[in-house]
C-alpha cells in the first residue's frame, strides 16, 4: 500500500480574515450557503454578509439544527437544491464543519471551512463523523477530497470560551499518540494509505506545541489576550492535528471517544474532552512512558481525567464494558493499535485511567 498524504487546498489564519470571507468564496462560485447557527448569526452575520455584498456574490443563510445526523445533511441537500448555491460554506463549529462537508459532498460542490472556535482538528479533513439524531457515534464518512479553504479568525476565535480551544487541545493531545500507533501498526491511513513521515512530522510538532504553549495559552485567553502562545494553539488545534490525524491515522483514543457516546451523560461535553480522556485510556493500554506527563497537562489545562469529570457518576463494570465493546466495534479504530484490544482490555484501561486521573487530582 501506498504512503499517501492529503491536505486541504488552502489554510489562512490571523485577525481579522472573516472580513474577507466573500472575497475569498468568490474564487469558487457566485453564490454560497452558509450554514450556522442561530447565534452564530447573530454574533458575526453583519461581518459575513457585509464581505459578501462587497465581493458581490449572492448569498443564502440556512441555520444548523446541531447534530451532524445524515436527516439533517438530507434536509441542508434540498435546501440546497432550492437555492441553488455553487459553494458551500460552514461557520462555526465541528458538527457544522463536518455538515457542511457532507452536504457539499453530495453535489461535488466546493466547500469552505470558518471556523469561529478551535475545539476540534475536524476544519482540515476530508471526512465527517456522522451521529444518531439522538447524538450517539453512527459511522464515518469519507470524501474524494478535503475542503478547499480553510479560514481561521483568530481574533474570533480568541473571544470564544476558552474552554473550546482547551477542548480543541485535548483532540490535537491525542494526535501524536494514535500517529505513532499506527506508524507501529503498519496501520492504514484515513488518507487511504500508510503514514507518511510528514504525517509523523507534523503530530511529533502538534504534541511538542501542546505541551510548550498550551498552559500560557490558556492563560493568555483567560485575560482576553490574543498571543503568539495563542497562535501556535490554534494552528496545532487546527491544522497540525487535522492534517497529522488524517495522514498519519487514528488509533485508539477517538475510538474510546466513540464509545463514551453510550454513556448518554457524556453528550453534554466537548469531542476533546472525551478524547482526551481516551488519550490517557489509550495510554494506559500501551502502558506508555508519557502516561504522567499527559495527566499532568490535561490536570493543568483542565481537561478532564476521570469518569466523573466527564458527568458520569454511575460508573460499573457493566457500563464501562458497553463503552469498550462500542470502541472495539469492527469498522471504528482501535484495531490500529500494534497488539491485539478486546473490549476486557479496554474496560479495564478505563477503570485505570479513571483510578490514575482521580489520584493525579488528589481525589
Amino acid at each position: 500500500m501506498a504512503r499517501i498524504f492529503i491536505s486541504p487546498s488552502k489554510y489562512i489564519q490571523g485577525p481579522g480574515e472573516l472580513a474577507k470571507l466573500g472575497e475569498y468564496t468568490q474564487a469558487y462560485g457566485k453564490s454560497a450557503l452558509v450554514i450556522i447557527t442561530a447565534g452564530g448569526l447573530k454574533r458575526s452575520g453583519d461581518v459575513i454578509s457585509k464581505s459578501f455584498e462587497d465581493a458581490k456574490v449572492e448569498l443564502h443563510y440556512d441555520n444548523f439544527n446541531g447534530e451532524c445526523s445524515q436527516a439533517e445533511i438530507d434536509r441542508l441537500v434540498q435546501v440546497l437544491d432550492t437555492c441553488g448555491a455553487e459553494v458551500v460554506v460552514g461557520v462555526g463549529g465541528g458538527k457544522i464543519f463536518d455538515t457542511a462537508k457532507a452536504v457539499a459532498a453530495t453535489k461535488d460542490l466546493p466547500v469552505i471551512i470558518v471556523p469561529t472556535i478551535a475545539a476540534t482538528d475536524a476544519p482540515c479533513s476530508a471526512l465527517s463523523v456522522i451521529y444518531t439524531d439522538e447524538g450517539q457515534f453512527k459511522e464515518y464518512q469519507f470524501f474524494k477530497q478535503n475542503p478547499n479553504l480553510v479560514l481561521m479568525d483568530t481574533e474570533v476565535i480568541a473571544k470564544s470560551p476558552v474552554r473550546l480551544t482547551v477542548s480543541g487541545m485535548g483532540d490535537a493531545l491525542a494526535t501524536f499518540f494514535e500517529a505513532r500507533a499506527c506508524q507501529r501498526s503498519d496501520a492504514g491511513t484515513c488518507a487511504g494509505g500508510k503514514v507518511t513521515n510528514a504525517a509523523m512530522a507534523l503530530a511529533t510538532l502538534c504534541y511538542e506545541t501542546l505541551m510548550d504553549e498550551g498552559v500560557k495559552a490558556k492563560l493568555a485567553l483567560e485575560a482576553g489576550a490574543c498571543t503568539e502562545a495563542v497562535e501556535k494553539i490554534i494552528e496545532a488545534n487546527t491544522l497540525l492535528s487535522g492534517l497529522g490525524f488524517e495522514s498519519a491515522g487514528l488509533a485508539g483514543a477517538h475510538a474510546i471517544h466513540n464509545g463514551l457516546t453510550a454513556m448518554s451523560e457524556t453528550h453534554a461535553m466537548y469531542h476533546g474532552e472525551k478524547v482526551a480522556f481516551g488519550t490517557i485510556t489509550q495510554l494506559v493500554l500501551e502502558n506508555a512512558d508519557e502516561l504522567y506527563d499527559v495527566l499532568d497537562f490535561c490536570v493543568e489545562i483542565g481537561l478532564p481525567v476521570t469518569f466523573k469529570q466527564l458527568g458520569v457518576t454511575d460508573v460499573t463494570y457493566e457500563r464501562v464494558l458497553e463503552v469498550a465493546t462500542l470502541a472495539c466495534a469492527e469498522n471504528d479504530t482501535l484495531h490500529n493499535m500494534p497488539f491485539e484490544v478486546t473490549p476486557e482490555k479496554v474496560a479495564n484501561a478505563l477503570l485505570a485511567a479513571d483510578a490514575y486521573g482521580r489520584a493525579a487530582l488528589g481525589a
